[in-house]
């Protein structure tokens, strides 16, 4: 650690605020090179668990638009609208997520699929075992899966 700093464990607070002010006075080699690059790792990886997150509640409500015409509600749509602009803004804060979009991984779907089961109480095999939908139908505004 670089003589006097303050401790990256003991108040992190302090320490970001360090590390900026010796970042912008150009005291590179004060800088805590290898905590600075853990936190940036680690705040890309927050982006790519959130937009997995919001995926997750977007595909399940999705599905359960699809597949419960006679519950739908606009408690549905919004959360389905709000998880769609929550998502386009963190890609637009970071494009380079959105292959993860296209990718649709089998397990985030799986965990969506789960979720539409348990919010619905209906047997998770009536789900489509596939994610029905394209990467252009999930982030579209106007799309909602007919029944």
């Amino acid at each position: 650690m670089p003589r006097n700093a303050v401790d990256y464990e003991e108040d992190f607070y302090a320490w970001t605020m360090e590390q900026a002010q010796l970042l912008r006075s150009g005291e590179f080699s004060e800088l805590d090179i290898e905590n600075i690059a853990e936190e940036l790792e680690t705040m890309g990886r927050s982006d790519k668990r959130e937009i997995e997150s919001r995926l997750t509640v977007l595909l399940a409500h999705l599905l359960k638009w699809q597949l419960q015409v006679g519950l739908r509600s606009k408690s549905w749509s919004g959360t389905i609208r709000e998880q769609r602009q929550r998502i386009e803004d963190l890609l637009a804060e970071s494009p380079s997520l959105r292959p993860l979009v296209a990718s649709i991984r089998p397990g985030l779907y799986a965990r969506a699929r789960q979720r539409a089961a348990d919010e619905t109480g209906l047997p998770e095999r009536i789900f489509p075992a596939k994610c029905p939908f394209t990467a252009d139908q999930i982030l579209a505004e106007d799309f909602l899966p007919e029944g």
